[in-house]
């Protein structure tokens, strides 16, 4: 099973929190990270869940800590999704990491034959597609796979560079 990661880079970590814009300050002052780029309500246009239509609502702040992206994910819809399933409460915490592949689909069916399931597939507005596969069992979070396409790789370049020259302030800035 090890072979499915130890190809991957981890590129980013997220958390499931009930306010993106607050704890984005939050962790940009206990930790340094930012500046958070939030984008509010992403646009989707498909959302599947659990193999079926779905809906997928969300806020999210994209930062940089170190090494990794944060992403700090506010669910909007009450729609069952990835986020309810590991806090069907409505408690925050850690949800997911990010690895970025070379061929999604590819991925996704390597990931479903080491027994995690597709939890949740997107396609946002933006082109940027991407899956969440259902470790919770395995490992206690999600794992989400996005193609490595030009797009995604300049956001990411983005947020880095941003933090490079990031000196505390305005710790939260609209995308």
């Amino acid at each position: 099973m090890g072979g499915s990661f130890m190809q991957y880079r981890i590129r980013q970590v997220a958390f499931h929190v009930k306010d993106a814009r607050k704890a984005a300050a939050a962790h940009s002052a206990a930790f340094g990270s930012g500046p958070f780029l939030v984008i509010d309500h992403v646009p989707l246009n498909l959302a599947r869940y659990r193999g079926q239509p779905g809906v997928f609502d969300h806020t999210s702040a994209y930062g940089q800590w170190g090494d990794v992206m944060v992403e700090l994910v506010q669910v909007h819809s009450s729609e069952p999704s990835v986020f309810s399933d590991l806090y069907p409460d409505g408690r925050t915490g850690f949800h997911h990491i990010a690895l970025v592949v070379d061929d999604l689909a590819k991925a996704m069916k390597d990931f479903e034959a080491q027994g995690f399931a597709e939890g949740f597939y997107g396609e946002a507005a933006s082109g940027i597609n991407f899956a969440m596969m259902d470790a919770v069992e395995q490992h206690g979070h999600f794992i989400e796979l996005y193609a490595s396409e030009p797009r995604l790789l300049e956001f990411y370049e983005r947020i880095r560079m941003e933090s490079l020259q990031f000196d505390g302030t305005d710790p939260v800035r609209n995308y």
